[in-house]
């Protein structure tokens, strides 16, 4: 069964990673406190994800192929899962404990992710499929370490894309 494993935040752009436990995702904004709800994140307002999520399983693949450790949220991503590919959630609406979300588009690793981490070679390491994916959140609700992700369901993009350009 897929679920998240892990849960982590910034309150502004730069700033390390918090790990927490549980944390409120709001409609059309993102994680609560996190630094693109805030809008100090270091890409807002241009490339904004309000939920990132990346696999544990790519994590993994990661720490052992080039001898890193991301596990305290070095990849800069919110949402760590397991049990699914995250890029299986691209285009598609699925519970992430109380929230809906719906997976908007890959996020592929940058430069700035280099420029905050101690170990070099992140950015590279994150590329190839294992950089995670951007989430928009459609309904609010509550996100938990252990939280299952549920109900899957393709959406037309069409109509989704449509709809963010009107908002």
């Amino acid at each position: 069964m897929a679920h998240i494993t892990d849960v982590f935040i910034a309150e502004a752009g730069s700033e390390p990673m918090q790990s927490i436990t549980t944390i409120q995702a709001i409609a059309n904004k993102g994680l609560r406190d996190d630094r693109y709800f805030n809008g100090t994140g270091y890409y807002s307002p241009y490339d904004v994800c309000q939920v990132t999520l990346i696999a544990s399983e790519a994590i993994d693949e990661i720490n052992q192929e080039y001898d890193l450790d991301l596990t305290a949220g070095e990849h800069r991503r919110n949402i760590v899962t397991e049990g699914i590919d995250v890029h299986d959630l691209l285009k598609h609406r699925f519970r992430a404990g109380d929230a809906l979300l719906e997976g908007t588009r890959p996020r592929p690793p940058c430069a700035h992710v280099e420029q905050l981490n101690e170990q070099e070679g992140v950015a590279r390491a994150l590329k190839h499929g294992r950089g995670g994916i951007c989430a928009d959140v459609v309904e609010s609700g509550q996100i938990s370490v252990d939280d299952s992700i549920t109900e899957i369901e393709a959406i037309d993009t069409t109509a989704s894309i449509i709809e963010r350009l009107r908002s």
